[in-house]
């Protein structure tokens, strides 16, 4: 079994997220991309940033699009592994993949 994220690893994975879909907005073609992905719109992404799923469907966008999960990895200075873990911790979802 395994162990239940800790509380800071959960907050640094929902920092992470934020970070994300600050990204996401930075651009407007990701943006509207995201936007016609999820169906949320533009005045409704603050109020769901606040809730974990919903960064875990940022995460999750991102990581569906390899270019686009290497560029915020590149943006943030992280690994892209590091998000797809992110996203899996906020998910509930079992981290077991290799990326590139």
């Amino acid at each position: 079994m395994e162990k239940p994220l800790s509380n800071a690893a959960h907050k640094a994975a929902e920092a992470l997220a934020i970070q994300a879909l600050s990204f996401i907005a930075a651009d407007p073609e990701r943006l509207g991309r995201f936007l016609a992905a999820t169906g949320i719109g533009p005045g409704d992404i603050r109020a769901a940033a606040r809730e974990p799923l919903f960064l875990a469907g940022v995460l999750d966008h991102i990581s569906a699009d390899e270019r686009l999960l290497l560029a915020f990895a590149t943006d943030a200075k992280s690994d892209p592994q590091t998000i797809v873990r992110a996203q899996s911790a906020l998910s509930g979802r079992r981290y077991d993949r290799e990326l590139p």
